[in-house]
């Protein structure tokens, strides 16, 4: 305990010295991060593109950012797990939906790791996936149109942290839990955690032409804390690796229970042994509640359906499918080099990186080279499927990725730098600093057997005296280098939503092509589009009111709504009858409990109004679309509840 405890204050103190960065405003350009003129490296001119889309998760924000890399320009926040003003998403009746979980509608989350869709191992700029990490869940970006077309909820799991990680041809994307619970959940005393709390570690199908998402099994593992994941390729290529920690199965003052034992385990999962299991009948369903939320880009609009069971896999009952590895010492990273042979376990309170070979590793298991088991799950002897080790590279592993010349680069989060080494050689070759205490760091295609390696982003927790002050919190921050060339050049830092955890990043190029520019308006299957003006009309039924409206440059149809009464509730059915790129329209009205809608080219929204007072109030478009934006507003009368006043609308006359 004296050990643990003295390991502590070292840990503590070492990144005090690192964080407690000089505040007094002063700078010396001579010694600063930027050496020489790096400002055209990052400079993209008025009109021209990126190079490449950098796809930044929100961390608690629930969302995730869109960057232009070299330039660190924002393009987009694409609203995820939480609610968004701005787009209307999780305020519209058609996106609401979304946010539907077993435990209600639930408007926020803790987003992570994004990751791109992939064919034959090479991203294929299609979808990224991202985790919602509090209520757990995977969530689909669709990168046709920059939108979240699916979500779907992991049950059994708490802490989705070791996601959302996709196979080489994007057949699974993984969602491993971070803290095990019981399972099922049920009520029992937290001291009996040990062997009775459990890690679920599940693999969703996606669909290769639409990239629907079905949970196709959920591997029910020991009670250890999985941290992160990533897949085999090549020749690895149909297994899965996770981090593990807690491998102590403590419960309380983890700091220091949960760093007991020397070494922790990477879990190797052969997910190609353990489908066929499943699609030959094995497993056992499991009573289960989570939601499957899905978006129609026909209908615009999202539902959500409540599942029931999960399909459970015991490992015991697929010999030869999982096997642990030890490693030192409560691994953070795990990450697969391009040719699958080499694995990385990023231990936070090692001095050293240690690689495992994906050969070794199979020989080991061949030849039973176990030194135990846990949960009779087999321990593969330490030295048997070690590849060799970095040594001393720094203070506070946690995260690697790839370049294609055969380097790795690996964040320090106490000594805030990114290290650059040899793999194969383990040898240090290159080192620059972070501003400050990095956690993550994206090579663009570093997640693949193509990695693009020309600039690596760093993500960064600290930013004292690197902008402008803004109270107690700095803004989050990533910072760009070169790694083109023999030694890694700093070029920029740039401000992010916070808090950033991982990123992924795709050539524009992929991307570009694919991009929608409007929805077509005949395809449009919203129940309540008006296609045209003379489709617009306002119905009751009762006390609810459904105004079917359309908007173009510079009108609303209808624009001057009479009939209305208090405690209604009136829908606004709002379609944007433009056909032109880069032209929504927006809509509110006071005393609307939601955000204003944002409608784009060719599609239908809706918001909901429930009028409190006697009046007449306007409505108006909120995204300024032309010279007449200001123009662009209507009317609406609310009369007492028990009046007589017909229900009547117009355009472009009185009202009689």
């Amino acid at each position: 305990m004296k050990h643990i405890f003295k390991l502590t204050i070292a840990v503590i103190s070492v990144c005090a010295a690192f964080t407690s960065c000089n505040n007094s405003g002063k700078s010396d350009k001579k010694s600063g991060a930027l050496a020489g003129n790096v400002a055209e490296k990052v400079y993209v001119a008025p009109g021209e593109h990126d190079e490449f889309y950098a796809f930044i998760s929100g961390g608690f924000s629930g969302q995730l950012s869109v960057y232009g890399l070299p330039s660190g320009r924002l393009f987009k926040v694409i609203p995820v797990f939480s609610q968004d003003a701005e787009k209307a998403y999780g305020y519209n009746e058609e996106t609401k939906p979304m946010l539907n979980t077993s435990h209600g509608f639930v408007p926020w989350d803790d987003s992570h790791h994004p990751d791109i869709s992939q064919s034959n191992g090479v991203i294929d700029g299609r979808w990224v996936f991202i985790n919602g990490n509090n209520t757990p869940r995977i969530a689909k970006i669709d990168l046709s149109v920059f939108e979240t077309t699916e979500i779907i909820e992991i049950p059994n799991s708490a802490g989705n942290h070791s996601s959302s990680f996709v196979t080489e041809n994007t057949e699974y994307v993984v969602a491993g839990t971070r803290f095990s619970i019981p399972v099922p959940q049920r009520d029992m005393a937290i001291k009996d955690y040990k062997g009775n709390f459990k890690g679920a570690l599940t693999f969703i199908s996606v669909d290769p032409e639409h990239g629907h998402m079905d949970i196709k099994f959920q591997l029910i593992m020991p009670g250890f804390d999985y941290d992160l994941s990533h897949p085999g390729r090549g020749k690895s290529h149909g297994w899965f690796f996770f981090s593990t920690y807690n491998t102590e199965e403590a419960s309380t003052l983890m700091e220091v229970n949960a760093s007991q034992n020397d070494k922790d385990f990477i879990a190797a999962v052969n997910w190609k042994k353990i489908e066929d299991y499943v699609n030959n009948g094995g497993g056992t369903m499991m009573p289960a509640n989570y939601t499957h939320n899905v978006y129609d880009d026909r209908t615009h609009a999202a539902t959500s359906t409540m599942k029931k069971e999960v399909l459970t896999v015991n490992p015991l009952d697929v010999p030869g499918a999982v096997f642990l590895m030890p490693t030192p010492k409560s691994p953070h990273g795990c990450d697969v080099d391009p040719t699958g042979e080499y694995i990385v376990g990023s231990g936070k309170l090692s001095a050293n990186l240690t690689v495992h070979s994906f050969t070794k590793m199979l020989n080991a298991i061949e030849n039973e080279e176990f030194s135990g088991d846990a949960y009779g799950i087999p321990i593969i002897n330490f030295e048997s499927s070690l590849a060799g080790v970095v040594e001393q590279p720094g203070l506070g592993p946690l995260h690697t990725e790839f370049d294609d010349k055969g380097n790795a680069y690996t964040t320090f989060f106490i000594s805030s730098e990114v290290v650059k080494w040899k793999v194969g050689t383990w040898e240090v070759v290159d080192r620059q600093p972070c501003y400050y205490s990095v956690g993550h760091l994206m090579i663009p295609g570093g997640n693949s057997q193509k990695p693009f390696g020309k600039y690596v982003v760093a993500m960064n927790k600290i930013t004292k005296d690197r902008y402008l002050p803004t109270g107690p919190e700095v803004t989050q921050s990533a910072q760009l280098y070169d790694i083109s060339g023999d030694k890694m050049e700093l070029l920029l830092d740039f401000p992010t939503v916070g808090e950033p955890h991982y990123a992924a990043g795709c050539p524009a190029d992929l991307i570009k092509p694919r991009s929608r520019k409007i929805f077509n308006l005949e395809d449009n299957a919203h129940p309540y589009a008006a296609k045209s003006e003379a489709d617009t009309k306002v119905v009751r039924d009762g006390n609810i009111v459904h105004i079917y409206m359309t908007t173009i440059r510079s009108h609303f149809s209808p624009d001057n709504i009479e009939g209305i009464k208090v405690g209604d509730k009136v829908y606004f059915h709002i379609t944007n009858l433009e056909q032109d790129y880069d032209v929504p329209h927006g809509a509110s009205i006071i005393g609307a409990n939601t955000s204003e809608i944002l409608i784009m080219p060719g599609q239908t929204e809706t918001f909901v109004w429930e009028p409190k007072q006697e009046g007449v109030w306007p409505f108006y478009c909120t995204d300024f679309c032309s010279a007449l934006h200001q123009e662009m507003q209507g009317y609406v009368r609310v009369s007492a509840a028990n009046a007589n006043t017909p229900l009547k609308w117009s355009l472009g006359e009185d009202i009689e």
